[in-house]
């Protein structure tokens, strides 16, 4: 069997409970975004996602509100707007710095990822959540500061999590051959365009999800199942 030199691990559902993001965080953001572009909007990386988020909608030119009635819809559509994501997490980070929340993490994620370490393999993240919104949900994490574990971060900038073409940039940016690379996600078209670009899979099916009798990808309810 092709030996396992680095992990790529999803967040939501994977590492993290899907409730985190979508019961605290998109609220949190949602509520404090039209009042964080108010205020920030003279700063050139907010300018810089304002105007990236107008050029994804085709708007030519808008109103400052208009921007944030578009982004609050996307909140609420769940788009995966590498423009959003980045303005959503700046200002999740103030929420993380304020100890309003600390990140959700499955019981056994912590211990597994020091062990992996430990044993020599090389550790990323690949989410849509912005790199700086993963950054935060590791270092703010209810098992303690995360980052330690990690080589690097990868977010819709390197492409859709559903094109086989972003793991083939991944396992270039790593700097390993895409068979010695193993990709866990609880999402089965990313783990399909993952297989597809050469990776081996890990699919993350955590209870109360029941294990299907002939699963698509290599299936584990937890990261202590995984087999590498």
């Amino acid at each position: 069997m092709t030996v396992i030199r680095a992990i790529v691990t999803d967040i939501e559902g994977t590492t993290s409970s899907i409730s985190f993001v979508k019961d605290v965080l998109f609220p949190y953001a949602r509520k404090r975004l039209p009042a964080f572009i108010e205020t920030h909007a003279d700063q050139a990386d907010v300018q810089h996602w304002l105007h990236d988020a107008a050029k994804e909608a085709g708007i030519v030119e808008a109103s400052r509100q208009e921007i944030i009635e578009l982004l609050l819809r996307w909140i609420d559509e769940d788009r995966k707007s590498t423009a959003l994501k980045a303005l959503q997490g700046m200002i999740w980070k103030g929420g993380y710095e304020n100890g309003d929340y600390r990140s959700h993490m499955y019981p056994e994620v912590a211990a597994r990822l020091h062990a992996w370490r430990a044993d020599g393999l090389h550790l990323y993240v690949y989410s849509s959540g912005s790199v700086p919104a993963q950054k935060l949900l590791f270092q703010y994490s209810e098992a303690g500061d995360l980052t330690p574990m990690f080589a690097g971060y990868f977010d819709t900038e390197i492409g859709g999590k559903r094109e086989r073409g972003s793991y083939e940039r991944i396992a270039e940016a790593i700097g390993e051959q895409p068979g010695h690379i193993l990709f866990l996600s609880d999402i089965v078209e990313e783990l399909d365009a993952a297989r597809a670009a050469g990776l081996r899979t890990g699919w993350l099916i955590r209870p109360p999800l029941t294990m299907p009798a002939s699963p698509a990808h290599p299936a584990y309810t937890d990261f202590n199942a995984i087999e590498l």
